[in-house]
């Protein structure tokens, strides 16, 4: 028979409470997710010794949580294996000494799953409660209720108590200060968050509150499309539908459970946090999960579930090693195997949601050499080529790959099976099919199919293309034109020896006055190609890029930049027969016509600026007006 007994807890140190409540959680409202987690262990651990024949099995487990408001007290209750007062003495006296350890020890043969590792769980009570009581009573025959209780201090009591059912009370004398606890609302909400998925009944003041079952743990088999969309919907309301997902399931060589969900990202990722949610044996415990899985997986949302992720003895942050590092890698080739599988069985819907997954797989590739390889093959650009309408023969390869709104998309080893063997080596791109609409028609013109890199990490990704590929040269469209772009023509020199270009060069020259644009004077085949056009050397331009990029605005125009002038378009040829016309006074003032020709050559210099969003915001008024007066001198040329 238990007698009433008074003593000290055994503790290194008299200030361990204040550490707890201080420095070991950094949140009070987790103490409920430690206790509520104790009594999961402890219906784990009577199931497990009620197998092994040293206790009854008993009934259904179940974790009961009540609030009694006169009294400011929550009582956790489970049904569990319970304790006598030995085991009293020596797992709840005996601070940071793990009942579980040494449970797993004895029946390491059995499967069920321990949550606590730590000792501290039950101690986090403390945070929230000025006194603690603890009535339990062992599931082993023969056994003794008892009642232990303590103030926060050093100081306890243990003596006999009335419980007509194994499993153990954990009574709350919530502190003035944490009176919220025994708001059902807040307790409600708090089970929701870090107990929802555990497989045991939790129940408030008689009402079930968690869901119970985890759909990460079952096999994919058992699983619908729609069990999977409605885990995304209950995890993340108000956000859509997931666009794909990926289950991860792997025992070797650490256990690891989860799946995880491409989002329909509506704005900004977040590439420092995430919203995945780290869970340990079903039980939540954190949403930052960074040092788990790499940076350009982030904003990918989900769940991923591991015993072994080492955590610290709050289970509230990573600590970062070798098997971190390891499970991060797995989840990436994981990842990727999903995005090569949907490629090969549904390339139309690959195609559908390129634009969304693209970030994941640039930026994966940029950060990750090992991703890269992974990826290597699943990376696509838009293309100007024309999307396959049928599906294709047998044994082939759907490409173009059909996109929302009408785009086509391609891989780059596609695209290069497709050029003819003189071009083989030069990777034809477009960044911006408005501003660049001039010379992606010129190359589109003469049957050329261009690669559209037009996101702003093709800004990076591109260079980082070349530097893989060095045998390839990518050509921005707007960079160099060929010789398969241009006229071959002879024209006979004037009197003075000049032709109609060096005439064209000449006044362009006086009306701009600018050293810094280099002049070129080409007939261009195609009705389509413009009167003129800006060329940005592609070295040059990927200067300002670069630059642009570090400074974290859009690039603009260069002041070093190339104008084309089209010697065959009629605007062209016009100017010139006015030129050619207008003669210079004896004191050196212009002509009338001579005058306009120079105001033609600066609106066309305007017009191949406005093209490539090379007029800033304050020069656009300037221009309207120029072009104003321009247009009005013209129409009185002709009355």
């Amino acid at each position: 028979m238990l007698q009433t007994e008074q003593g000290q807890i055994q503790i290194h140190t008299e200030n361990i409470f204040p550490i707890i409540k201080k420095a070991v959680y950094s949140g009070h409202e987790v103490f409920l997710r430690e206790l509520v987690s104790n009594g999961v262990d402890a219906i784990s651990k009577r199931r497990m010794a009620a197998m092994a024949g040293d206790c009854s099995e008993g009934p259904e487990g179940r974790i009961s949580i009540r609030i009694d408001r006169e009294a400011k007290t929550l009582t956790i209750s489970d049904n569990g294996i319970g304790m006598s007062a030995d085991e009293v003495k020596r797992y709840i006296n005996q601070v940071a000494f793990s009942s579980a350890e040494e449970f797993l020890e004895r029946y390491k043969s059995e499967s069920d799953a321990i949550i606590g590792h730590f000792g501290l769980g039950f101690y986090s009570s403390f945070m929230v409660a000025a006194r603690v009581e603890l009535v339990s009573l062992s599931a082993r025959d023969g056994s003794e209720a008892v009642r232990w209780s303590c103030d926060g201090s050093p100081n306890f009591s243990l003596e006999p108590a009335e419980r007509s059912e194994a499993g153990t009370d954990v009574i709350l004398h919530l502190m003035e200060e944490e009176i919220e606890y025994i708001e059902p609302a807040r307790i409600r909400t708090l089970i929701t968050t870090y107990c929802d998925f555990l497989p045991v009944e939790v129940q408030l003041e008689g009402e079930t509150i968690n869901k119970r079952e985890a759909p990460w743990r079952k096999s994919p088999r058992e699983l619908s499309d729609n069990d999977y969309i409605e885990l995304y919907r209950y995890l993340y309301p108000f956000q859509g539908d997931p666009l794909l997902w990926v289950h991860l399931n792997t025992d070797y060589p650490y256990t690891l459970q989860g799946i995880l969900f491409f989002p329909q990202l509506s704005g900004r990722a977040d590439w420092e946090k995430g919203e995945i949610k780290l869970y340990c044996n079903q039980v939540f415990v954190s949403d930052s999960i960074k040092e788990v899985v790499p940076r350009f997986l982030l904003p990918l949302r989900g769940v991923l579930d591991s015993p072994d992720i080492p955590l610290n003895v709050s289970r509230s942050a990573l600590q970062t090693d070798r098997r971190v590092r390891s499970i991060g890698g797995f989840v990436a080739k994981k990842v990727a195997d999903r995005l090569r599988d949907l490629l090969r069985e549904d390339p139309r819907r690959y195609g559908e949601i390129w634009e969304a997954l693209a970030p994941f797989i640039k930026i994966g590739a940029l950060e990750d050499d090992k991703f890269a390889e992974q990826v290597s093959e699943l990376v696509l650009f838009g293309t100007t080529a024309a999307a396959m309408q049928d599906q294709p023969g047998e044994g082939q390869i759907l490409d173009p790959i059909p996109g929302p709104a009408g785009k086509a998309f391609t891989t780059l080893a596609r695209y290069r099976s497709r050029l003819g063997s003189d071009n083989d080596k030069r990777i034809l791109y477009c960044t911006d099919e408005a501003g660049q609409a001039g010379a992606l028609a010129l190359w589109k013109g003469q049957g050329a199919e261009v690669l559209l890199a037009d996101s702003f990490i093709d800004t990076q990704f591109i260079p980082w293309l070349e530097s893989r590929h060095q045998d390839l040269k990518f050509q921005r469209v707007d960079s160099e034109l060929d010789d398969s772009l241009q006229e071959k023509e002879s024209e006979i020199a004037d009197a003075d020896g000049q032709d109609g270009g060096e005439k064209l060069r000449q006044l362009f020259a006086r009306a701009l006055a600018n050293d810094k644009i280099t002049l070129q004077v080409q007939s261009l085949k195609g009705e389509q190609a413009p009167a003129a056009l800006i060329l940005l050397p592609e070295q040059m331009r990927r200067i300002n890029d670069f630059g642009a990029l570090m400074e974290q605005r859009l690039p603009g125009l260069p002041d070093h930049h190339v104008l084309l002038i089209n010697r065959r378009h009629p605007l062209v040829a016009g100017l010139l027969r006015l030129s050619s016309g207008a003669i210079l006074t004896s004191d050196g003032v212009e002509s009338p016509s001579e005058q306009l020709a120079s105001e033609l050559s600066r609106h066309l210099y305007d017009l191949a600026r406005l093209a490539v969003g090379g007029l800033e915001p304050n020069q656009l008024a300037g221009f309207q007006q120029r072009s104003s007066d321009l247009i009005g001198r013209l129409l009185d040329k002709l009355g």
